[in-house]
């Protein structure tokens, strides 16, 4: 399947992109970035350089994806989203001079396998967010995720745990340091650590 690359949009000849791809009006994607296979990168994202990209990702428009950041397959990234990559971002050194790529640290962040990050959040370099994780909308990412995990808010905090196919999943027991947790929508079974479901607010 051939991709579809928009005449607006801005893209490097020294990228890689997988076969039934859509780039969107006026998207810019530069140099080094990989993206995969059936993917759908709206009207207006930005993909910085060496940012890669797995396969059926989902990316809404006006989203700016910094170098540093690795979305992994099944991603769903929603109108607005922004990550950073800088954790003391200036434009200038304290003596007054312009900074340079030397001049800062790189913070890496990783969104894992399923992910769906609502419109508007902002993620905060150096954070993994976790398989099958759900931020809401207009939350500020400030601390890693794990699998499944619900949050909202700014900062955006641990309210609970989500089903591969979006519902909140609901406590039905404990097992070995375990919570065994059902999707009521599909019935699926989930298991969460403990420790992580007590973090729960």
């Amino acid at each position: 399947m051939a991709n579809r690359i928009h005449s607006t949009a801005d893209v490097s000849d020294k990228v890689e992109i997988g076969a039934g791809t859509s780039i969107w009006h006026q998207a810019q994607v530069r140099e080094g970035a990989v993206i995969g296979e059936n993917c759908i990168i709206g009207k207006g994202v930005y993909v910085d350089s060496g940012v890669r990209i797995g396969n059926n990702v989902k990316i809404q428009n006006y989203v700016s994806v910094y170098h540093g950041v690795t979305i992994e397959d099944g991603v769903f990234v929603g109108p607005h989203v922004c990550f950073t990559n800088d954790l003391h971002p200036r434009a200038v050194n304290p003596n007054g001079t312009l900074k340079a790529a030397d001049d800062w640290v790189l913070e890496k962040t990783l969104i894992r396998r399923g992910a769906a990050l609502g419109a508007n959040s902002t993620i905060v370099c150096g954070k993994i967010v976790g398989e099958w994780a759900m931020v809401g909308s207009g939350s500020v990412v400030t601390r890693d995720i794990p699998a499944h995990g619900l949050v909202f808010g700014n900062p955006a905090c641990l309210r609970g745990f989500v089903c591969a196919c979006g519902e909140k999943l609901e406590k039905v027991g404990i097992m070995k340091g375990s919570v065994q947790a059902v999707c009521p929508q599909c019935q699926t079974q989930i298991e969460i650590s403990i420790n992580d479901w007590e973090k729960i607010i």
